[in-house]
């Protein structure tokens, strides 16, 4: 019963070891997210920037605004274009001539007939104004204005509505990562609370007043607690690097207590 016994305390304290080497792991790995003392692990609380700043670097950098502002430019084009077509049907005609004029004149004066040449020199200069009222061109023209300033105006819409489910995704994302910095906090703090318990489980078990199922049951709890700090800490840099991606730039972290 004795070399049982023996055997199950030899196991018991590689579990405790074993545990040990993890949560040291743990530490470093964290330490900038982490501070450790002999009663705690507390993570200290960042102050992220605000959502307007968030979803104001998004929108900028987003490469589907950048296609839409530019959509609305080209219909614009389009419409203005289609606004002073008419001015083709406007316009001034100039025309100038020089050049020598002959005349040829002849008169009858009682029983003798008179005939003259006469060339002169001569400059013209006419200038003109002209109005073209195209039969069927008139209504067409119309219709191309209408149907332009339609596609502007689905232009801005679809920017509009596509900026709206930007920001609504930005929101979604940033109200993720606060969740995962509660739920980060929340095993933080558990597990802090579990390694004190084990502290004096351990300490307890080595003098025999805790029974060997009793010892394995708590290392057990303690084991889960730090599987459970490390997947909310996963989630948490990845919510993190998934927003400063989107927004293109790493968040300046302040530290509060």
């Amino acid at each position: 019963m004795n070399k049982l016994f023996h055997k199950l305390s030899i196991l018991s304290l590689s579990i405790i070891s074993f545990s040990n080497i993890q949560a040291q792991t743990l530490d470093s790995d964290t330490s900038s997210l982490i501070e450790s003392d002999t009663s705690s692990l507390n993570v200290s609380e960042f102050k992220f920037p605000s959502i307007e700043v968030v979803i104001d670097s998004v929108l900028k950098r987003s490469a589907m605004m950048s296609f839409r502002k530019n959509n609305i430019g080209a219909k614009e084009s389009i419409l203005a274009s289609e606004r002073i077509y008419w001015s083709k049907n406007l316009g001034i005609q100039a025309d100038t001539r020089y050049g020598n004029l002959s005349n040829f004149a002849t008169s009858e004066e009682g029983v003798s007939n008179t005939a003259a040449l006469t060339t002169s020199k001569q400059f013209n200069y006419s200038v003109g104004f002209f109005v073209k009222f195209p039969l069927f061109d008139g209504l067409n023209r119309k219709n191309q204005i209408r149907l332009a300033k339609f596609e502007v105006d689905a232009a801005k819409d679809m920017l509009e509505f596509e900026k709206e489910q930007l920001r609504k995704r930005v929101i979604v994302l940033y109200q993720d990562l606060i969740l995962k910095q509660k739920i980060l906090q929340i095993k933080s703090r558990s597990l802090g609370d579990g390694r004190v318990n084990m502290q004096m489980v351990e300490k307890e078990f080595r003098n025999g007043i805790v029974p060997i199922a009793e010892y394995v049951r708590i290392v057990g709890i303690t084991e889960n607690m730090e599987a459970d700090y490390t997947k909310a800490m996963s989630e948490f840099i990845t919510a993190k690097q998934l927003l400063e991606d989107m927004a293109g730039f790493v968040f300046g972290l302040t530290l509060t207590n």
